[in-house]
Formats: structure tokens, sequence, C-alpha cells
């Protein structure tokens, strides 16, 4: 029995992969064999929906159209259409629900309660890499402003400075939103500052892996998530909200009421032995079992 799956790309890594890690939630829970095609995001809705996109026509029939990312969601509705499938929708499709099969939806975006709607803890993310854990290997990651949340470095550094006198080998590592100037501010005697335009693709991943703690700035909802994947204690730095209302701290506080994750270092460091969140698997066999495609 196959399972084929179309997979709409919309340019934007982050969206592509949380998409790719639910196709490897259905390829690890279906009995049978699935089989994924990638659909350029050149592809426009209006050339699928007209028989103009000929490339299409030379694959097989879609089980599952899935996609992230608002530019995924017309092209998912026009092949649908021509060509048959159900529509899933990672994220709030910012269009009528109904207009499609599923949709799986962080629970901290409070989607309305409809039977089409998967809920998941967080952006779903793939599995890590296969490495053994390293004892005595620490890792920080770090965030920026957003519209959730500014950025004090003061407030940064006072959290961080603990966590550094740890008879730990650390890195700290920024990203896309970090102010400059950020790393210099943290330099320790025994951390590693890394530079994110210095990384090559899979690195965080890899030290994900390994590390034995992994503190990160709460504003990086999807780094936190990820770091959730490893079996390393996984503790929070608070960042300043902007206003009351605030979703992803919303979701971060839900993590530290389940005492997954703390913002105290000494509860990270009772923090027990724990599984990876798996988010992916769990999303993708809730699905199976809801088109009656999952093996008892």
């Amino acid at each position: 029995m196959q399972l084929r799956v179309w997979r709409f790309l919309d340019g934007n890594r982050a969206h592509e992969k949380q998409s790719a890690a639910l196709v490897r939630g259905l390829d690890k829970s279906f009995a049978g064999q699935v089989q994924s095609f990638d659909i350029p995001a050149e592809l426009s809705a209006s050339r699928i929906f007209l028989g103009r996109a000929q490339e299409l026509n030379q694959l097989p029939k879609p089980d599952f159209l899935i996609g992230t990312g608002r530019k995924s969601r017309l092209p998912m509705l026009a092949a649908r259409h021509r060509f048959g499938g159900r529509i899933v929708s990672i994220n709030r499709p910012q269009l009528p629900f109904s207009w499609f099969d599923f949709a799986i939806v962080p629970e901290h975006d409070r989607p309305p309660p409809l039977e089409n709607i998967i809920l998941s803890q967080g952006a779903l993310t793939e599995p890590l890499p296969d490495i053994v854990p390293q004892v005595g290997r620490g890792l920080i990651l770090l965030g920026g402003p957003s519209k959730h949340y500014s950025w004090d470095i003061q407030s940064i550094r006072t959290q961080i400075t603990p966590l550094l006198s740890q008879p730990l080998e650390w890195q700290i590592s920024n990203s896309r939103r970090t102010p400059a100037g950020t790393l210099e501010e943290l330099s320790g005697d025994n951390a590693s500052l890394i530079d994110w335009h210095s990384c090559p693709p899979g690195w965080v991943q890899e030290q994900m892996a390994t590390a034995e703690q992994i503190w990160v700035s709460e504003d990086s909802v999807s780094m936190l998530f990820e770091s959730l994947q490893s079996r390393a204690r996984v503790g929070v730095i608070r960042v300043s909200g902007r206003g009351k209302s605030n979703k992803v701290r919303a979701a971060v506080q839900r993590l530290i009421d389940q005492g997954i994750v703390s913002e105290h270092l000494e509860e990270v460091l009772a923090q027990p032995q724990r599984q990876p969140l798996d988010q992916y698997l769990l999303c993708a066999r809730a699905l199976l079992r809801r088109c009656g495609l999952l093996a008892n």
C-alpha cells in the first residue's frame, strides 16, 4: 500500500522544515510506503487551476496535499480541484478552515474547536541527528527583538552569567534577529561565541543533539521546541514582552507549568530524563487515524 504526498513549497525555510517534519512523521507511522513529491513555489494557483502545470500531470495523484505558509494555500486548493486528495494546512491558513480538509495548528494560536483541526504543541520539528549526547557540553541560543518581544542585553547577560559559572564547555550562538554586538557582550573564559553566519547547515541541530544543557531565549519559540527534540535539560532565558497579550509567552509558560523547561538553573539541573517531544510523530498519527489509515 502506498501513500502519495504532494508537499507544496513556499520558499521559506522555516515553513518547509515544518512540512518536511510532517512527511517524516507520516513515513514513520504509515504501514506502507510513503512517496513524497515537492511542488515548487513557482507553480502558481492559476496555472494549476487552468491545467497549465504540465509537470503535475506526470505525478501520481495525491492522497495528501501538505503545505505551510500563505503562499502554499491557493496552489493546494487549485491542485485538489484538479487532482483530488486531502489538503493539510500546517499552521493557521488565514483562509476559512472549512476550505481545508485538515489544519495542524499550534495550541498557542488558539484555533476554534473544529473537527478538522489537529492541535500541536508548538511548531513541528524533525528529529535531531542520531548522535550520542556528550557530558559537559552546554549550548545557549539567542534570538532577538520581534513583534512580541523587546531586547535588553543587560537582562540577558545577568541571566547567562550564572550559567557560564558551571563547569561546562559552552557555545553561545546568535541568529538573524540578534542585535549586532550581542555576542561580544557575553564573552567568557569557558564560552565559544558562534556567529550564525559562519554555521553550516545542520550545525544547530548537531549541537542540540550532543548538548547536556540547552538554554534558549524565550522569543525564539521555534528553537525552543526544536531543542525539545533532544534529550538535554532545557532552560529558558526570559525576555521582556511587548504588551499584555503574548501568545508566544503563553506557549513558553505552558512548558514551564508542565515542568518540561524552566527559567531557574536549579530546576533545570533537577529535571528528570526526558524523551523527545516528537510532535511531528503525534500529529502524523492523528492525521492517519482520522483518515482511517493508521494500522492497529
